[in-house]
Parts: C-alpha cells; structure tokens; sequence
C-alpha cells in the first residue's frame, strides 16, 4: 500500500482510517460535507487535524513525532475552483510552482508540462481568456510540475459542463496511464467515480464506510448505508433459513429465492439485502424456465420512464405491497417484450447478484 491515513478530528469530525494503493486513481465518494475536503486538506497538510498518522510507503508526512510542513510532502493539488493568479499567464502560473529551478529550467519544464496536459500554445493567456476546461488542464499542469508522487485533486471537473468534463476524464486517464503517481480524487458523484477511479472509499460523516476496487464496492455494497451513498434503490429485508440439504433459501414475502452465493457463515435470520437494478432480468414470456433462469419473481409494472436508450421500469412483486423493485432494461427490450404500465412480468433475481447487507455501516 502507498498512501495510509489514520485521521481522528473533531471539528470537523473525522475517524477514518484506509490504505490506498500505489499507482491507482482512489476515489473518496461522499455527500457534500461527509469530510471528503478534509481529508484531503490533512494529507496535504493544510489542516492539522487532533490525531493522525499520514504515511507514504513507510515515509512519515504526520505521526510517530513528525508533522511534515507542506511544501515538504510530494503532493500536487488542485482545488475545486483551481485558485490560478488572474495578473499570471498560464506559463506564470506553472512557474510559480517551479521556483526552486533556475529560470531556464523553470520555463523549460513549465512548457513541458503544459504540453503534457494538452494546452501547450496557451502558456501566453491568462486565466480570464482561458475556457474552464483550459484552466483545469493548466491548474493540472501546475499541479504535476514538480513530479509530485501524490496527487490531490478536490472536486476539479464540477466547475466544466458535461461534455468538458467527458474529454477532461479521458485526458486524466491518459496522463495518469503515463505518470503513474498515485492519485486521491474527490467527488460527490457516483458516475464521475465509477468511470475514473480503480480503487473507491465510501465516505460519510468523516467516516470509512467501505473500500476496495472501484468494481467490488460498487457493485457489492456492505452495509445498508453503502447501499444508500451509491444509490441503490433495491434494499429489502427477509429471513435467511437453510432447507433439509442445507440450501440457502431467501424467504421474501410468499417467494423463497436461492442464495447459494452467501458466505457460509452468513446467519439464519434476518437479513438486509439488496440487488442492482442492471442485475434485475426480464425473462421472456416463451422461454422455458430453466437452470439459466432462477428465482422467478411474478410483478405487475407500476412505471417506465425511458431515458435515452435506457428504461427505468418499477415493478411491484407479487404479494409485496410495500416492496416496489426497479430494473434497468434497454428501450429496444421493452419494446420487445411490451413492457408498460399495468402489464404482468417475471424476474429473474439471480442468487449471485443477492447481495447480504449489515445494519453496521463500519468497514
């Protein structure tokens, strides 16, 4: 591991500990005022929080009797506005960051970073005629200047519009593929940390709700409040029980669904569940069910709302008044199968994409 953290403060309030990986693009995903900012500001070195512990492969930044001053740490940062000096060009501002280097070198390297983030002929502008991308790619110039092992990057693609933003997360990847440094982004958004990010922390109230490879968290949340922070609308509540062979069996409502997947040591009892609404099948009406299609799940179609080539649709399972289930389907499915309002459907809810919930939102 690269970057570990062991951060204890009180206002704001943070208790998170996490190990983030050499190399990798971590995503710290949270609600605005979940302590996502802090936390960086600590790494960083610029909010000295009660206890902590900051340590990159065994290098002390903050503990063991060290606190580290700022422009001591590798890291390059770049705010959520991007903070460049208005009265500077775009080279100035990159300068600034180079001081320690004869000015030769110091316009040397400047160029050359502004190259590398795809605004090299711009280093003559200032930042009120540069674009918002364009002040991004420089604020991130500036920030890589000085080979920083660390990169901080603090909500740096809300200020762009949608389709800015797009081309900007390409060119992160790509400057990423050739740095190689270790990156911490922060962001409220789910579908900005799904596409950028290899390793993901769940963040809420300063606290560590869960991590790991961007894939795993997303798609197997842990803990109810997991589920809730990624926007998972299928949480629901049955009784785990084990048949005469030992079989896992899900009692929800009147159907018993398979969950041969659970770990083995999982409890019978009570159980907290959900399922993605990508995970929910649609089985088809003049199909033979088989061992390809298991827990067969009868519902009515209480709404689809299509989106684009994509379709929200909510069902309501059978015997399940307060359990309403959204699925996504392609649009050319549900023309397919004529799904609308009022029409009767079966799911499919594979045991593989059951996935246990704890009431416990700790790691």
């Amino acid at each position: 591991m690269s970057l570990s953290l062991d951060l204890r403060h009180d206002g704001p309030p943070l208790d998170f500990r996490a190990d983030l990986p050499r190399g990798r693009i971590t995503a710290l995903l949270g609600p605005s005022g979940s302590g996502k900012t802090s936390i960086l500001r600590a790494i960083a070195g610029l909010l000295p929080v009660r206890e902590a512990r900051v340590t990159l492969e065994g290098e002390h930044w903050d503990g063991a009797g060290v606190r580290l001053p700022t422009r001591a740490r590798s890291i390059g940062l770049v705010s959520q506005h991007y903070a460049l000096f208005p009265h500077l060009s775009a080279l100035g501002n990159v300068e600034m960051s180079l001081t320690h280097l004869p000015a030769a070198e110091r316009r040397t390297r400047a160029l050359e970073v502004l190259a590398l983030a795809h605004v090299g002929g711009l280093e003559h502008r200032r930042p009120h005629e540069l674009s918002g991308g364009q002040k991004q790619r420089v604020a991130l110039a500036r920030a890589i200047a000085r080979a920083p092992r660390v990169l901080l990057l603090d909500e740096p693609f809300s200020a762009v519009d949608r389709s800015t933003r797009k081309r900007l997360y390409l060119e992160l990847r790509r400057l990423h593929e050739q740095l190689r440094n270790t990156v911490v982004l922060v962001t409220h958004d789910l579908d900005e940390a799904a596409q950028l990010a290899d390793h993901l922390c769940l963040v809420r109230h300063g606290r560590l709700l869960q991590a790991g490879p961007a894939a795993d968290v997303l798609n197997r949340p842990r803990s109810v409040s997991a589920a809730r922070l990624l926007d998972i609308p299928n949480v629901f509540e049955g009784r785990l029980t084990r048949d005469a062979g030992g079989e896992r069996l899900l009692h929800w409502g009147p159907h018993r669904l398979r969950v041969a997947a659970l770990d083995p040591a999982l409890p019978d009892g009570l159980l907290r569940w959900a399922v993605l609404p990508s995970n929910v099948l649609l089985a088809h009406a003049d199909r033979a069910w088989n061992s390809d299609l298991e827990n067969a799940v009868p519902a009515r179609v209480l709404e689809v709302v299509e989106l684009g080539g994509e379709a929200v649709v909510r069902v309501q399972p059978a015997g399940l008044a307060d359990a309403p289930l959204q699925l996504r389907l392609p649009t050319r499915a549900i023309r397919r199968h004529a799904v609308s309002r009022d029409a009767d459907v079966t799911l499919c809810l594979r045991s593989a994409d059951i996935v246990p919930l704890c009431d416990d939102a700790a790691p």
